[in-house]
């Protein structure tokens, strides 16, 4: 399992939201660089970031600031956040050298752009982000809810070629009281796509028990910067 620090950028600032409210945020870094780069020193394999504003604008808000985590560390990144149109793939992919972008809000209504890209960059380079409230599908930057449930979602994801999803559920995330993993447990008995576990982690303990669950990625955010977890210790255990 590869554990993943992630960064949500506002303003070109580090940031948490609790349960997805951008009314209440906590500012954690000022030099969102400089934080990716002390993630990789930790051993870090992977980062996850994600651009609320773009999520919420649909605009590639603060590319700048991610251009400048790409060219800190040297790790791969996914990037997440009002990705919506085949310019703005191209741009993260082949401009900023994202190794891979995270499609949400396009992927529930526009399956076929999806499956476009695929095709184009190669399905390790396209993932979809699915954001849960109540059991249904939520979308730009959960602003929005639908009435698509997540497994029937992630059905159709899979017949279109998508091999990797990162699944939050809203109601978890920044929450810091553990992960939703009966979610994620119908995910894996439904499904054979690789899956991010996103939203609530609180400690070691989570970590290591989605490990042992066998899950093929953890994504940590509140719970290290609120000191709950050593990232380092918790990495060098995980392998």
């Amino acid at each position: 399992m590869i554990v993943i620090p992630a960064i949500d950028l506002q303003g070109g600032e580090a940031v948490r939201l609790y349960k997805g409210d951008y009314a209440k945020k906590t500012v954690y870094s000022k030099h969102p660089e400089e934080l990716a780069k002390g993630f990789e020193d930790m051993g870090a394999k992977y980062l996850h970031v994600v651009d609320l504003d773009g999520a919420k604008d649909a605009q590639a808000t603060n590319a700048e600031t991610i251009r400048k985590i790409r060219e800190n560390i040297s790790i791969p990144m996914e990037l997440g956040g009002g990705i919506r149109d085949d310019k703005t793939v191209n741009f993260y992919l082949n401009e900023v050298g994202v190794n891979r972008v995270i499609l949400g809000t396009v992927a529930l209504h526009h399956s076929e752009f999806v499956k476009a890209c695929i095709d184009r960059y190669g399905a390790d380079r396209i993932v979809v982000g699915v954001d849960i409230k109540d059991g249904y599908v939520s979308t730009s930057g959960w602003l929005e809810d639908s009435q698509v449930y997540y497994l029937d979602f992630i059905k159709e994801l899979e017949k279109i070629g998508v091999t990797t999803i990162v699944c939050t559920d809203i109601s978890k995330d920044g929450t810091l009281t553990g992960p939703s993993y009966e979610v994620y447990e119908n995910i894996h008995k439904h499904s054979d796509m690789n899956f991010v576990v996103s939203g609530g982690v609180k400690d070691a303990q989570d970590i290591y028990q989605v490990n042992d669950l066998g899950y093929y990625g953890c994504i940590v955010g509140k719970a290290y910067y609120e000191g709950k977890v050593d990232l380092k210790e918790v990495i060098a255990h995980v392998g």
